[in-house]
């Protein structure tokens, strides 16, 4: 393992600590897409990510004295956009619904819940069956309380680790591990039954 100062991110937080605000610019390029995609998944309202991107990496740069690198940088971020997107959702008095286009899928995201393999056997009955499949995991994910959601999210769709994702929720490792096969038994539930139509088989 490199020295905590060899840390890319971190030396970029020193130099922006610095007052050079080129070397933040370099960290909103490299997180934004991910940032953008997370907050995407919270909301569900296209109108809205934007804004809560923006608003998270001014809350962070306002922020950077107070990292300190105890934690990887995205997770540091990771969860000033969670705090941020809660509370447009607060000032807003709405819930976060599922929009249409997230139904659609969106065909740049790499680790979208939706996205599929083009098989050799790709029929319309298929096709459909996946969007089903896909609508119905959609659904399972907004039944699910916020702590289940977010640590599915963090380790399925955002690749972190458990002891990441016990830093970034705050809480112990093993509350974390409880959560996500929680909140993947939840969502099997549902799914099981529509592969069980789809193929005929139980899984």
């Amino acid at each position: 393992m490199s020295e905590q100062s060899q840390d890319p991110d971190l030396l970029l937080v020193e130099r922006a600590n610095a007052g050079d605000r080129h070397a933040y610019g370099l960290l909103v390029l490299k997180y934004q897409r991910r940032i953008q995609r997370l907050i995407g998944r919270m909301v569900r309202d296209v109108d809205l990510v934007d804004d809560i991107a923006q608003e998270t990496f001014i809350r962070a740069y306002r922020a950077l004295h107070q990292f300190r690198g105890d934690a990887q940088f995205y997770t540091w971020l990771y969860r000033i956009a969670v705090n941020t997107a809660k509370k447009a959702l607060l000032e807003l008095k709405r819930d976060p619904t599922v929009t249409e286009s997230f139904l659609a899928g969106d065909d740049e995201d790499e680790t979208s819940w939706q996205k599929n393999e083009p098989t050799t056997d790709e029929t319309p009955e298929t096709v459909l069956a996946a969007k089903e499949i896909a609508s119905v995991v959609n659904a399972a994910m907004d039944a699910l309380p916020d702590d289940l959601k977010q640590a599915v999210i963090l380790r399925e769709i955002e690749g972190l680790s458990y002891e990441e994702i016990a830093t970034a929720m705050d809480c112990p490792i093993g509350t974390v591990r409880s959560r996500i096969f929680r909140a993947r038994e939840a969502i099997s539930a549902r799914v099981k039954p529509l592969l069980e139509k789809q193929t005929g088989k139980r899984w």
